[in-house]
């Protein structure tokens, strides 16, 4: 095998690469001879069928396979002895594979960058600390007893705060509105949780009584194909409930499955401060990830970078599709917002940093600016990427099959009901197994690295938590 570098230029390589004939010609033969003493023919012994009568049958199969491995091996071994680190598998353009011939293909790839090896001790990071405030758990056992109030039938026509129980049917002409409908609903009159004005016109119905309710919808309603209807409905009032006081109490922690209100506020307190906590250490992984840009400036593969591209792109589609721009708003999404992976963009991604397409003039210039941000963006998290990954790796940090195992059962958690399909799906597809290992691993990396620098502390509201959320980052993706 013949290698000759034809192009070295940053990451890219670029090799052609020539096996000889007489190599791909005595693999054919070994092949062929393999099948020779496999196969059964009509009027040959098994192991005695001549190689011109195998080449005839089998030959042109053989040959394909041939040329597929010997890509493959060829490739991989130009890449070993060259001890190169490709980013993405490389791309082969085959030349020439002329029966007879030797094979001549072109091979590019793209290298893995040297990463400076970062210093962490001059990291100078602070986490935001968060105290539950006694009111806040309050306010959290307040709404827990709302959902736990108790109610009782009256013999009166219904006042605001009573609960209705009825039979309920929905129409837009001779049409039934979908999902409108339904046997014994439950409305609560005078909460403005139901159809837009059809509470007020049950005020004073008593149990028993039909009545017939026409309402408009708002022309912004939320389900696009009611936004701004006339519709009838028929109301068949069967019940008229009072509801009892809120009572706060060791029965409202009983009613949850906790032995009294005591151990209630407590178990309230600590998923609250769970919260914040949550929240702190984003907030801290973010500052992280930014003092790592900002002190790292190595060149990245510009194939990761694409594929990087390529998906956000894809996300920011979907989501102008599903929520098409109305006037004075940009359907562009923070790049915190986007959800791709918990790799920040601060700074880069501020609701200002892409023009809408009223300030630029054009939908077209609007698009390439968002193409242009979201192309720093991509860049930013390949090159954050490839400095955990080297980080990871030098330290011996991996991911254990205990901690996979463990991911794989809370995702499957998150899909009541369809447990079995998620633990299928995931065990049938071993690839992707790794969008759960990635984040675990880039966890762990973190945390070794929060144990290197300095991390100063201050204590903060609730308030000052969420306020102190850099621009375009106010919603923080769990």
């Amino acid at each position: 095998m013949q290698v000759t570098e034809t192009s070295a230029e940053g990451l890219k390589r670029e090799y052609t690469i020539t096996v000889p004939a007489g190599d791909l010609e005595q693999e054919i033969i070994r092949r062929l001879g393999e099948i020779g003493r496999q196969v059964r023919l009509p009027g040959f012994r098994p192991g005695k069928v001549p190689m011109q009568i195998l080449r005839t049958r089998f030959g042109p199969s053989v040959r394909g396979e041939v040329l597929q491995n010997t890509l493959q091996a060829s490739s991989a071994e130009a890449i070993s002895e060259r001890q190169l680190r490709p980013a993405l598998p490389p791309k082969v353009d085959i030349v020439s594979a002329d029966e007879g011939a030797d094979l001549e293909y072109k091979m590019a790839v793209e290298v893995l960058p040297e990463i400076p090896e970062p210093s962490f001790a001059d990291l100078d990071i602070e986490r935001l600390v968060v105290e539950v405030p006694d009111e806040e758990v309050d306010q959290a056992i307040e709404r827990i007893a709302e959902q736990q109030r108790k109610s009782e039938v009256v013999e009166r026509p219904a006042e605001n705060g009573d609960i209705l129980l009825v039979d309920l049917e929905g129409r837009i002409g001779e049409q039934d509105i979908p999902g409108a409908g339904g046997k014994d609903r439950q409305i609560v009159l005078g909460t403005g949780s139901s159809i837009p004005g059809l509470e007020n016109q049950l005020v004073g119905a008593t149990a028993g009584e039909h009545r017939k309710v026409s309402v408009t919808f708002p022309v912004d309603y939320a389900v696009a194909d009611l936004a701004g209807k006339d519709a009838d409905f028929g109301v068949d009032v069967k019940e008229v409930r009072r509801r009892l006081p809120i009572a706060i109490d060791d029965e409202l922690g009983q009613a949850v499955g906790l032995e009294n209100l005591a151990e209630l506020r407590q178990e309230v307190r600590q998923r609250l401060q769970r919260d914040y906590d949550a929240a702190s250490r984003l907030r801290l992984k973010r500052s992280l990830l930014d003092k790592l840009a900002e002190g790292h400036d190595f060149p990245v593969p510009s194939g990761m970078v694409d594929l990087e591209f390529d998906t956000i792109w894809r996300q920011y589609e979907a989501r102008r599709e599903a929520a098409p721009a109305v006037a004075g708003t940009d359907p562009i999404p923070a790049a915190g917002e986007i959800g791709v992976e918990a790799i920040p963009s601060v700074g880069e991604a501020d609701a200002d940093a892409v023009p809408t397409a009223s300030a630029s003039g054009a939908a077209g210039q609007h698009e390439e600016a968002a193409r242009a941000e979201y192309r720093k963006i991509a860049e930013r998290r390949v090159r954050l990427g490839l400095l955990l990954a080297e980080v990871g790796s030098k330290n011996n940090i991996t991911v254990t099959p205990d901690e996979v195992n463990q991911a794989l059962t809370r995702e499957a958690r998150r899909h009541p009901g369809h447990e079995r399909q998620v633990l299928d799906f995931y065990r049938q597809n071993p690839g992707t197994i790794d969008t759960l290992r990635a984040p675990i691993f880039e966890d762990k990396v973190i945390d070794f690295i929060v144990e290197l620098a300095k991390i100063g502390e201050r204590k903060v509201t609730p308030q000052e938590l969420f306020r102190e959320a850099d621009p375009g980052e106010d919603a923080l993706p769990s």
